[in-house]
């Protein structure tokens, strides 16, 4: 008799990971008990703040299996904002590399740059970092993956290699922020410190966590390039392909092309000045980029029906990671109405309440990363948390300037590592998850240690607000 052969082991689809930790959520509001905290209107922030002690149970409210599946109805209905926004950035990247303008740029800049072009890596991560540091940027960027997968690609590394670059590189400076106005303005508000006091800390906390990061990102490209037997995406297809360095070197910049990057550093620029001086939120951005992919199409000589075609297409190969938002949506719907989420949180930052400040400071830390995944929205995290984390700094004679820190860096960091995040940012890449967290889990470890370093530090020259 033959031997079965076994079959080896595959890691499961994006949305089936999703789902087993969806239906672990709806199991879980049948066995933990549900509660919630009172709630008051700031009348100076006019935000929804936590009342400190205020936890207790209430009437349980289950999720059984046809409300489980109502909610990822209603999770795609809410986070149709994000889908769409999704939509619309894809379409205005994908008419630039159809029409031949990204590839052309490249080339341009390969030519300048000849043999320093690993300097694009460290270039781009800082300017991501800088705009998530700034003005908070992160969904905004979900345009840019497909195009510096595609660099990444073009330079003889591979195309995790592009998606990180923007990934890490803007999560990294949303992590280590410096006058980011929905964390740091916001944990400042509840915290009663000085707005964007402490810059001169933050700012050399910003330097050390983008070197470190990029120095992981181009370590791996090194890798990568020497041996392309050791990229850990070598075996799955990311739909990065393009043209080789040579063909892009020797691809003509022409002046249509040249105008269709004008328009896209346009683009960058506005969604910038809107962000910071306007309030623009998803809603303008995605209408700035619908425009501007048109307006790049009709310059290009495409008609409106082609301009239409290409929208579509654009569409469907970005469909897999727009709907992963909703999927991962579903996580915090199921519960919310289970009435779980305050349970979790109260049971959590009671770790931090301990007699020793060094201690409180570390555990502020961990509990923050552990409510990034029941919260993974940075402003709701700040309104729950910094209300219940500020008393307790004072109780154990910490800065409230360090409670602000830790908040700053669970709420940033852990967004490369939970998966209610990280399924987003796989589907645009396409990229299984396994694949991503072999890649960024030893960078996670470092980091986790250097933010302890970093919040010892905070503590002991008691970082105050100035």
């Amino acid at each position: 008799m033959k031997e079965k052969q076994k079959k080896p082991f595959k890691i499961p689809h994006t949305y089936v990971i999703l789902g087993i930790i969806i239906v672990i959520m709806a199991v879980l509001t049948w066995i933990v008990p549900a509660g919630e905290f009172d709630r008051v209107v700031d009348e100076a922030s006019g935000r929804t703040l936590v009342v400190p002690g205020s936890y207790h149970e209430v009437e349980g409210n289950p999720v059984g299996l046809f409300r489980l599946l109502t909610l990822v109805q209603e999770a795609m209905i809410d986070s149709s904002g994000i889908i769409f926004f999704i939509f619309f950035a894809y379409a205005f990247v994908y008419m630039q590399m159809k029409c031949g303008a990204f590839d052309a740029a490249v080339g341009a800049m390969l030519r300048k740059l000849h043999e320093h072009k690993m300097f694009i890596i460290p270039l781009f991560m800082l300017i991501f970092g800088l705009c998530g540091s700034t003005f908070g940027m992160t969904e905004e960027t979900f345009g840019f993956i497909p195009v510096f997968m595609g660099i990444a690609v073009a330079l003889r590394y591979d195309a995790l290699v592009g998606g990180a670059m923007v990934y890490v590189g803007v999560i990294t400076g949303f992590a280590s922020a410096t006058v980011n106005p929905f964390t740091i303005g916001v944990a400042h508000t509840i915290a009663e410190l000085p707005m964007f006091s402490g810059l001169w800390f933050r700012c050399i906390v910003f330097a050390v966590f983008m070197c470190v990061s990029m120095w992981y990102v181009m370590r791996y490209a090194k890798k990568v390039q020497k041996e392309p037997r050791l990229s850990i995406v070598k075996d799955v297809e990311l739909s990065a392909e393009g043209l080789s360095e040579e063909e892009l070197m020797k691809t003509e910049f022409t002046v249509k092309h040249k105008i269709s990057m004008l328009l896209f550093l346009i683009t960058v620029i506005l969604i910038m000045f809107g962000a910071i001086k306007l309030g623009w939120y998803i809603n303008e951005i995605a209408g700035l980029f619908l425009g501007m992919m048109i307006l790049v199409g009709l310059i290009q000589g495409y008609n409106f029906s082609e301009i239409a075609q290409i929208f579509i297409e654009a569409c469907r190969d970005i469909m897999f990671g727009a709907l992963v938002c909703g999927v991962a949506k579903t996580i915090l719907l199921v519960m919310q109405d289970g009435m779980i989420i305050d349970t979790f949180t109260n049971a959590i930052v009671g770790i931090a309440d301990t007699n020793n400040k060094y201690l409180s400071a570390f555990m502020m830390l961990i509990t923050q990363n552990l409510l990034n995944f029941f919260i993974p929205s940075g402003s709701g995290q700040a309104v729950t948390s910094m209300p219940i984390m500020v008393p307790i700094a004072d109780m154990v004679e910490l800065p409230r300037q360090v409670a602000v820190l830790a908040y700053q860096f669970g709420d940033g960091f852990s967004n490369m590592i939970w998966p209610t995040s990280v399924a987003t940012w796989c589907g645009m890449m396409k990229l299984p998850m396994d694949k991503w967290y072999k890649f960024v889990l030893p960078l996670g470890g470092i980091l986790l240690a250097l933010e302890t370093v970093f919040i010892m530090i905070a503590t002991a020259i008691n970082y105050g607000p100035f």
